[in-house]
């Protein structure tokens, strides 16, 4: 992949220009407004699935812009880039190209919570982008503000109040129709950015917000449930003018480690890649944010701001009297900009210079671009269907900031969704969706759909039940097949590389498990490892594997006859035999806890390897029980306050605001549903009212 060269920036804008300017035609399959990471994604999935795509916004050269931080993944976000990737989404590829910085984060703990992560050249992030997407077949990329949308009156054999079949463009020319449209708007629906006592319409620096007919459209004509949330950005730093010596130094992992399953390593050495620095806030920070209060009207405002990634405002207001971290990250390998991570700020720009030069490592800074905090709409998502299709609007679907979340990669991971299935509908095809049990996709997804938002919605590992399977490791055993042979987003390239992984893998812990040798054998073999004396019996590989000290390499070197050929797998191997060992002593547990949430699913297990697969057998009987349950399709004109089953008030308020689709498991862990509620569809009193199994 690294080989090829990318077309010039400038290229690329001419190309796209006159592709815009002579539209071939004025119907396509699927319109996708915006050309944010949420966009991007949407417009290239749709394109794969088969459908004829219209990209649109604003402006071309800002297509896969990093807005804010110049960076990818983390803690739970990192999983989500791994599962894009699985689906042949374009982030993974695009960090891979783009990085500077890799590590992995939380790496003292276990696998299952590691947080792959990169530093990212701007320029190099946003060339890549845009060259993926004029190379995708079916992908029209249009400069153009968004209007409205074509409205119609709805198709009675679907449900839903409304029916999209278009937009209108902001210029006046003739409108474009398509069979499904989806919003991509980040923070421009109706966005104000701030700084100090001033405010003026936009959803980033330097370029307009989106019409306000869209927000009207999506408010009046459409009777959606708007709310107003509010995030930020800190200035960027001249990196000249900090003195780094009095921070302290982070390298980047000797080893980076590629985000996408079709990489072996990154494009950037890792001699080559730079170093981020680590420093804090002093009392002196503390005090010019509360000299300037009455000067910052953004902090003031009700809107809800992001409660993991806050303002220094915010922090300061929050946790007085305490010292904060201040990352101080490279912008690109020829940038002379530092992005100073957790300093946003709203506050006028001279006092954002007297803030940050009482910093030590800051104490002569100079500001390139002061920070600004941004306000925008958002629908709230419980409006929206597992799909990410609005419900009582059919063909328009929700993607992104829109939905209530905060990061470029909850934004992608929403944006690819809502790209397969507005596809899916245009060609007349069923929806997909995601479990919980199976990727971290489908958590957020559930999350937003079942509970909604009233903050800015951030991924992490602790939100996903069934983390120790759904690790960055294996989301191409998770998601890839899925991805070709029931959603049809994969290419059949990337479709036989995860089918060879899998057959690869089971190869190789099959002849870990074969490998049995006596315990002085092992010993004589593997001298530096401490093996009890009390233990004469015979062990297999995969035990040995299960040693904190022993690792692949060491095993394959002891027997290469059987085991050299899957050197490539090593990490994978040593992180699955890891897990083999932690599931003896949790299995109970699971099954307890599987049994109480009623979520697993059989398809989940299916992406185990040879280890699981004994605790696996353990739950496959409830498993199937829950299956049946999950298959639950509930009508969305269900009186749930007159359902004759044993459901508390609270209860049928919950399910009646919300109205899910299926009783998914974040829905039965807030209502408890009774046994009656299942055995009510097998009733044939109830099943005008719940529906049959499916």
């Amino acid at each position: 992949m690294f080989s090829k060269k990318l077309p010039p920036l400038q290229s690329f804008l001419v190309q796209v220009s006159r592709r815009a300017s002579h539209l071939a035609r004025q119907q396509y399959d699927v319109i996708v407004v915006g050309g944010g990471h949420a966009g991007t994604e949407a417009a290239a999935a749709a394109a794969r699935v088969g459908a004829e795509t219209l990209l649109v916004t604003q402006k071309i050269h800002t297509i896969g812009a990093l807005s804010c931080n110049p960076s990818l993944g983390g803690v739970g976000k990192g999983q989500l880039v791994k599962e894009v990737d699985a689906l042949d989404g374009l982030c993974g590829r695009a960090g891979d190209w783009a990085g500077i910085h890799f590590s992995i984060l939380n790496r003292r703990k276990g696998p299952a919570v590691w947080g792959p992560r990169a530093q990212l050249d701007r320029q190099l992030y946003r060339e890549f982008i845009q060259s993926e997407l004029l190379s995708t077949p079916r992908l029209t990329v249009l400069e153009g503000s968004v209007e409205e949308l074509l409205v119609t009156e709805p198709d009675p054999e679907e449900p839903g109040h409304h029916r999209v079949t278009g937009i209108c463009l902001a210029n006046g020319s003739q409108p474009i129709s398509a069979s499904s449209v989806v919003l991509t708007t980040g923070t421009f629906l109706s966005g104000s950015l701030f700084m100090g006592q001033t405010s003026s319409p936009g959803g980033r620096i330097g370029d307009a917000p989106s019409s306000a007919g869209l927000s009207q459209t999506l408010r009046e004509r459409l009777g959606l449930r708007i709310g107003r949330l509010r995030t930020g950005t800190p200035p960027r730093i001249v990196k000249d003018s900090v003195d780094l010596s009095l921070a302290e130094l982070f390298p980047s992992d000797s080893t980076p480690t590629p985000f996408s399953f079709l990489n072996t390593h990154t494009r950037c050495k890792p001699e080559d890649q730079l170093p981020c620095h680590l420093t804090h806030t002093t009392p002196g920070v503390e005090r010019v944010v509360m000299e300037s209060l009455h000067l910052n009207c953004h902090i003031q405002e009700d809107a809800k701001g992001p409660r993991y990634c806050p303002s220094i405002e915010s922090r300061v207001l929050r946790f007085p009297g305490r010292q904060h971290q201040v990352w101080l990250e490279p912008e690109g390998l020829t940038s002379d900009l530092l992005y100073p991570q957790g300093l946003s700020m709203t506050m006028p720009p001279d006092v954002q210079l007297r803030l940050i030069r009482e910093i030590p490592a800051m104490h002569r800074a100079e500001i390139h671009t002061p920070g600004y905090g941004v306000q925008y709409d958002f629908v709230c998502p419980t409006q929206l269907s597992p799909a990410l299709q609005v419900k009582n609007t059919q063909g328009l679907f929700l993607a992104g900031q829109i939905n209530g979340t905060t990061g470029y990669e909850e934004a992608a991971a929403q944006g690819l969704w809502a790209g397969v299935n507005a596809a899916r509908w245009a060609l007349s095809l069923p929806a997909v969706m995601l479990s919980r049990t199976e990727s971290y996709i489908g958590v957020l997804i559930d999350d937003l759909v079942s509970r909604g938002v009233t903050e800015p919605y951030r991924m992490f590992t602790s939100r996903a039940e069934f983390r120790t399977s759904l690790r960055p490791d294996n989301a191409d055993l998770r998601l890839t097949l899925k991805g070709f042979e029931e959603v049809g987003c994969v290419s059949s390239l990337r479709h036989q590389e995860a089918v060879r992984v899998r057959d690869s893998l089971q190869d190789a812990l099959e002849a870990l498990q074969t490998l049995t040798v006596s315990t002085p054998t092992w010993r004589k073999k593997l001298p530096n490892i401490h093996i009890s004396e009390a233990k004469n019996t015979i062990v297999t590989g995969m035990n040995m594997l299960q040693y904190n000290d022993v690792s692949f390499e060491m095993l394959a070197s002891a027997y290469p006859e059987c085991l050299s050929p899957y050197m490539e797998f090593s990490q994978r191997l040593k992180i699955e035999g890891n897990y083999n060992s932690w599931l003896r002593y949790t299995s109970a547990l699971l099954l307890n806890f599987a049994t109480t949430v009623n979520s697993l699913s059989l398809k989940h297990f299916s992406c185990c390897s040879a280890v699981y697969r004994p605790h696996c057998d353990l739950q496959k009987k409830e498993i199937e029980r829950i299956q049946k349950e999950e298959k639950m399709s509930l009508p969305q004109d269900i009186d749930y306050f007159s359902l004759p089953v044993s459901l508390s008030q609270e209860v049928r308020e919950i399910l009646d605001r919300v109205r899910p689709s299926t009783v998914s498991l974040h829905i039965q862990c807030i209502c408890y549903f009774p046994k009656s509620f299942f055995l009510a569809a097998e009733e044939p009193i109830y099943q005008s009212t719940l529906g049959k199994m499916n």
